[in-house]
């Protein structure tokens, strides 16, 4: 299947179809590269009217549930919590190719999808 650019709307229906199942996410930038593997509970958002600066972002995708982060040396660690934060922008863009979700900031791309490990 194509991929094809998704509405937030459209995205955030599709992806809470994935509550309760385990996704891995990885994140791209720059030279980083890391990933996660988690139960996913929950999908919300969250909106930030009180920056101080650009830095926080004004909107937040947050993936709630349990889960492991992979180290740079290739280790597996509790996530510190239960909640893996994807900042949003004005900008951003929303992939689904049927299996995979992507979705591009200007800062790094995610990639979403139910793990098969």
């Amino acid at each position: 299947m194509r991929e094809q650019y998704l509405s937030i709307e459209e995205f955030n229906n599709l992806i809470k179809q994935w509550n309760g199942k385990t996704v891995k996410i990885a994140k791209q930038e720059l030279d980083d590269y890391d990933e996660t593997v988690m139960e996913l509970s929950n999908v919300s958002y969250e909106t930030n009217t009180r920056r101080i600066d650009d830095y926080v972002p004004k909107h937040a995708l947050q993936l709630n549930g349990t889960g492991l982060i992979e180290n740079e040396r290739e280790e597996k660690q509790p996530l510190p919590s239960s909640l893996y934060e994807i900042p949003l922008e004005d900008s951003s863009l929303y992939q689904f190719d049927g299996t995979r979700f992507a979705l591009i900031t200007d800062r790094a791309i995610y990639t979403i999808e139910v793990d098969g490990d």
